[in-house]
């Protein structure tokens, strides 16, 4: 059984390499394409397409280089191609000002189809399921521009303490998370700013409504749970996420849950102890609960289950403490993974925001505001190309392969090693197989960005 799949895997790798060589994030480009095009007359033979307008930006992202278009036009000069063409399909390479001015204007939720299409080409979600096969989704804001000087109708504003008023871009984030690893998957942003027909400035609860409302019966397939810190603990949120066919598990701080703190005083609180050693180290776990108390002080409140999490160090000092409501059962059986999924949350900031701040996504980085949604459009391609990277991972865990040792090889299961095409850096790839032998010459290597391209685009 295993030596078959161990073939089923080598080919399926074989033909991914095919598909990485023959270039092209396909749903990307067909994405781009039908991109607005904002030339005033009809496009020339051998004009820019709005598919290599598309496509040139996102290779930015992919690849985690700012320089990387300028790179590839001095390689197209020297040797006649380059991995613009050999990898993304491109047919030529815009230049930066004119991928501004084409993109600018377009709107940003045509790329939303492209992130559920990722996660449907990614195979079984195995990895990412818990409590019976549900899959968590955590929700959090984050910023990508900030300025006191320079002011655009998508800018949000805020009053700092000396007086200053600074003009920023925020987004909602949602990314598919789990405990016991550092895979998460990003789903499409929703963004805050200003909305038609709205006085009042856009927020984090608001953007949270838009995006239950436009995408929450796509996921409801994965059975979702959705994540938060204690600013969407409320009720309107919670109604929105069960009403389209979620769960929740929801950051709860007492301060701002006075209905909630009341209930629990003086209350007898469930309680589950699990002590746990590591090496030298002996930790204690302390779980309480409380079910059936009301999110909120009015007659209509949603009934929550409410519990927190204790760990102590040997001394029997607390090193760690928060508590959640849930509309999930809480028994003594579940209230440790429902805590694990709850601490989860973070990984939306962890292994997403900072991730796409400082891995070579360059999240901050002002690569052109534009007049209108130009930011907005990069920012969905940073966080397309982050889900590529995570759909590549979460597909080596289902061919049984583990991370890549260098830049160009693979720790293989034994009965890969035949059939596999190996990559060295010292050499070029062996011809192993036929199969192997009909692939076209690999792309032109990039630096250190080899890596990326063993598997195609997810």
């Amino acid at each position: 059984m295993l030596a078959v799949l161990s073939c089923i895997g080598a080919r399926i790798l074989i033909l991914h390499r095919r598909e990485c060589h023959r270039g092209a994030d396909r749903r990307v480009g067909y994405g781009c394409a039908g991109l607005p095009d904002q030339r005033k007359t009809p496009a020339r033979d051998g004009a820019y397409s709005m598919a290599d307008i598309g496509l040139s930006a996102f290779s930015l992202f992919f690849m985690g280089s700012p320089s990387f278009l300028a790179h590839q036009r001095a390689l197209a000069r020297g040797q006649g191609r380059s991995n613009c063409q050999t990898l993304f399909g491109m047919q030529a390479i815009p230049s930066d000002n004119y991928i501004r001015l084409m993109l600018d204007g377009a709107s940003p939720a045509a790329f939303d189809t492209l992130f559920m299409r990722a996660i449907e080409k990614a195979g079984p979600l195995t990895r990412f399921q818990c409590l019976g096969g549900r899959v968590l989704i955590g929700l959090d804001g984050g910023e990508y521009f900030c300025s006191r000087k320079i002011q655009c109708p998508q800018c949000s504003t805020r009053r700092r303490a000396d007086g200053g008023v600074e003009c920023f871009h925020a987004f909602l984030g949602a990314t598919i998370v789990a405990p016991g690893h550092q895979q998460v998957l990003p789903l499409p942003p929703e963004f805050i700013a200003p909305q038609d027909g709205t006085e009042k400035q856009d927020c984090e609860r608001s953007a949270a409504k838009r995006w239950l409302a436009r995408h929450g019966r796509s996921v409801a397939h994965l059975r979702p749970i959705l994540l938060g810190d204690d600013l969407f603990a409320c009720q309107p949120i919670a109604g929105a996420i069960r009403q389209n066919g979620g769960n929740f598990i929801l950051t709860c701080k007492p301060s701002s849950h006075q209905t909630i703190t009341e209930y629990l005083h003086g209350a007898k609180l469930a309680e589950r102890r699990q002590t746990v050693r590591k090496g030298g180290n002996i930790t204690t776990t302390i779980y309480r609960w409380l079910s059936g108390v009301p999110l909120r002080g009015t007659a209509d409140a949603i009934p929550v289950n409410w519990f927190s999490i204790e760990i102590r160090n040997p001394a029997g000092k607390r090193t760690y403490y928060n508590s959640f409501v849930t509309d999930l059962p809480v028994t003594a059986d579940t209230v440790a993974e429902l805590a694990a999924c709850g601490r989860a949350r973070w990984k939306i900031e962890n292994e997403t925001f900072n991730v796409l701040k400082t891995n070579g996504y360059n999240l901050e980085h002002n690569f052109g505001r534009g007049k209108q949604t130009l930011a907005s459009i990069f920012l969905s391609l940073a966080r397309r190309a982050r889900l590529a990277s995570g759909s590549r991972r979460l597909l080596r865990h289902l061919l049984l392969l583990r991370e890549p040792a260098h830049d160009h090889g693979l720790h293989r299961v034994p009965e890969l090693v035949a059939s596999a095409p190996v990559h060295r850096r010292s050499r070029p790839t062996p011809a192993l197989t036929a199969a192997s032998r009909s692939l076209p010459p690999p792309p032109v290597n990039t630096r250190s960005h080899s890596r990326k391209i063993q598997l195609s685009l997810i």
